[in-house]
């Protein structure tokens, strides 16, 4: 299983940017997905995850109600989409997929099996 992320780039602080993971695999259908964020001299925290079916999502607290996180099982894809950005957003974004087809949407690293090679976000003021 292979996660390719894109996306990424620099806008200014109010702006918008929409990340794509594509997952080559057969269960991507099967699989919970997430957003993970490393900014520099930082640990890697949890930003956004959708369960296999896209029915159950969870943010952090500081991305409630700017980002969405959504998928597309046909086309193996996952998104995020990142409005109201602000220069604390600044990060890697990693996005993650794990092997659990759950019925509630995973927060820890340590929970996901497979990882992207990150797209750089970029948020000026």
């Amino acid at each position: 299983v292979q996660l390719q992320a894109s996306g990424g780039g620099l806008t200014q602080a109010g702006g918008s940017l929409r990340l794509s993971c594509v997952v080559s695999g057969p269960t991507f259908s099967a699989s919970g997905m997430a957003w993970f964020r490393q900014a520099p001299g930082k640990e890697r925290e949890f930003v956004a995850c959708t369960n296999w079916s896209g029915r159950m999502t969870d943010y952090r607290d500081s991305v409630k109600g700017r980002f969405t996180v959504s998928r597309d099982n046909a086309k193996k894809t996952g998104y995020l989409q990142m409005n109201t950005l602000k220069p604390e957003d600044t990060a890697v974004y990693y996005c993650a997929a794990n092997r659990w087809r759950d019925s509630v949407c995973r927060i820890n690293t340590y929970e996901y099996d497979y990882w992207g090679q990150g797209t750089q976000v970029t948020v000026s003021s």
